[in-house]
This record gives structure tokens, sequence and C-alpha cells, in this order.
């Protein structure tokens, strides 16, 4: 039979003291006259019977729950988990946590999830998506302070990859490796993330005074084989490029085969960079790929601390896209 909770009153009978002191000692008030032998007994008896405060009677007299829901289509993929460790992480340190609810993407569940984490009072939302890309979220979503990451609607403040400069950071280390010809195997063109990874590869070629060839310009679909299937177009003209910029790290295991394919070795021959840092095939590639990590862990951090900032979340924040050095390059 499941133990009865343990409330003040037993705190107070325990100990002889009225539950009104009782209640000023566990809530902290220093501003009465109780002295300090009556406030060791009350802690005291507090940890022999076990007692926990009320969070729900705490965050009502309090009119705060320190709850924030996070809504997310990031369920059991470990690509883009870090946007919930990093929020989780946050949110501990500040005393608040995090009630999270896995969508899959389905509208329905996204609607019925807000309501639910909306009946739980939570003081702010935080919306989240593996793909960078436009969404529209639930109505009532803005009756409390949300943050988007990884996303965006035009109109509630986010949280965003810096994709141009990541493109410019990729880009830059082929460049500065001493490759003149570099191909760039690129997302759907339609895409946020492609159209800033490829304006940040244009601006490493211009800043290095490279033309850019439209040739070396190639789009997939962001698995191992359409990277297989670009990489060989691209090794196949009649001047290929000498590194291969591949906007995620599957393109590039992809390009990886393409390369041995053709009796070439990576990096000694063909100079490979990728996008994403999946630790899963980023470190275990042979040799091991140098990448431009997405930002995860930073950016669900930084969402949490837009929602608690007494000024307000603001606008939006960009966060950057560092390179992770391995042998690829």
């Amino acid at each position: 039979m499941p133990r009865r909770r343990v409330s003040m009153d037993d705190i107070a009978r325990h100990v002889g003291l009225s539950r009104t002191t009782v209640s000023f000692v566990i809530n902290g008030r220093t501003d009465m006259n109780i002295s300090e032998e009556s406030r060791k007994r009350v802690w005291d008896a507090v940890r022999d019977l076990g007692y926990r405060p009320d969070a729900g009677a705490r965050s009502l007299a309090a009119r705060r729950t320190d709850l924030i829901g996070v809504v997310t289509d990031i369920t059991t993929s470990p690509f883009g988990g870090g946007i919930v460790q990093g929020a989780q992480d946050a949110a501990w340190r500040q005393g608040k946590l995090l009630l999270i609810v896995g969508t899959d993407g389905d509208p329905g569940v996204e609607a019925a999830a807000v309501d639910m984490l909306l009946e739980r009072r939570v003081e702010g939302m935080i919306y989240a998506t593996l793909a960078h890309r436009e969404v529209a979220v639930p109505k009532a979503m803005t009756e409390v302070p949300t943050v988007l990451v990884h996303c965006f609607d035009g109109a509630l403040p986010h949280v965003l990859p810096d994709e141009a400069e990541g493109g410019r950071t990729g880009t830059r280390r082929l460049i500065d490796a001493g490759h003149r010809r570099i191909g760039l195997i690129n997302l759907d063109p339609a895409v946020p993330a492609a159209v800033g990874r490829r304006a940040g590869y244009e601006r490493a070629l211009a800043e290095a005074g490279i033309p850019v060839d439209p040739r070396l310009i190639v789009s997939g679909d962001a698995t191992a084989t359409s990277g297989f299937e670009r990489a060989a177009e691209l090794l196949d003209l009649d001047d290929p490029p000498t590194g291969l910029f591949c906007c995620t790290d599957r393109m590039a295991m992809g390009a990886y085969d393409a390369v041995r394919e053709r009796g070439l070795r990576v990096p000694q021959d063909i100079g490979v960079v990728g996008y994403d840092n999946q630790e899963i095939i980023a470190a275990y590639l042979r040799p091991p790929l140098t990448t431009v990590a997405l930002p995860f862990d930073e950016m669900g951090a930084a969402a949490v601390a837009m929602l608690t900032d007494p000024d307000g979340p603001g606008a939006g924040r960009t966060i950057g896209c560092p390179l992770v050095e391995r042998a690829s390059v």
C-alpha cells in the first residue's frame, strides 16, 4: 500500500510547534522571531520524516510553476537530440523543469500537446524541429512566451544556426589547405539550409579571389547514395575538383565511396568537408571526417535563456556553426 504523504501538520506534531511556525521555516521566512533551535528541529524532522513540499500548492501561491513545455518532432533520432539536452541542462541550472512532448511532426498531436501543456500552466514553450525549416505552430502556443528552435515562422522569436557562416567556414578550410577547385554537394536548393550554405560557399570563394564555377555546384537529397552520385558527377568532369564540401555528413560518406571507386584517396588526392557533425558518422569514417557542426546543444540552451530573460525573449538569435577538425582535409 502506498505510503501516506508527510504533511506540514505531521512535522508540527512531531516537533511540538505550530503549523504556522513550521511553514515559515520551510518557506525560508527570516523576518519571523523563530529561534535557531526551533529551525533546526523543523529541518531535522523534514529529513527524518521524508517531507516533500507540494509543488502544485507552492506554484499557486507563487503564481509560477517553473515548468517549460517542449514540443518537438525530434523523438528517437540521435541527431538533433542535443536541442533537448541543451535546453534541459540550461533549465535545470535555473531551477526549471522541462515537460517534453514528441510529436513526429503530426499537427494534430502538436495541437493536443500544446493544450495539455497550457493546462499544466507552463511558463513558456519551446518548439523545436530536426530540420531547419519554416513552420506553422498551433495558435494556442502564443498564449505564453514561445521560442522556435531550428525553425521559424516570421513572427515568433527563434534560434537558428548561422548556416551562411557555416558554409563559409567549411569552404574556407578547403581553401586554406590549398584547394582552388572546390565542389559543393548541396541540399535541395529551396530549403533554408541549402540557401545559407551556398551563400557561405560563394562568399569564401569570393574572399579568396576564386571565381564560382556553376559546374562545381550540384544538389542532392542528404543521403549517402545521393552524395555518392553527385560526387561521381563532379569527379568525372574533365577538370574535376580537388576538394568537396558536402552539406551533410551522410553525403560526405557517399562521397568517400565515389573517391575510392576512382582509385583516389581522402585526403591525399581529394579533401572532403562535411556538415552537421553527426558523430556516429563523422568520427568513424576512415579517415575521420572534418565537418561543420550544427550547434544543437547551444540552440536549446539559448532558447531557455531567452524564455527566462526578465526583459523577454527578444526577436531571435543565430548561433555559430564551428568547424570540427578531424583528418579528411
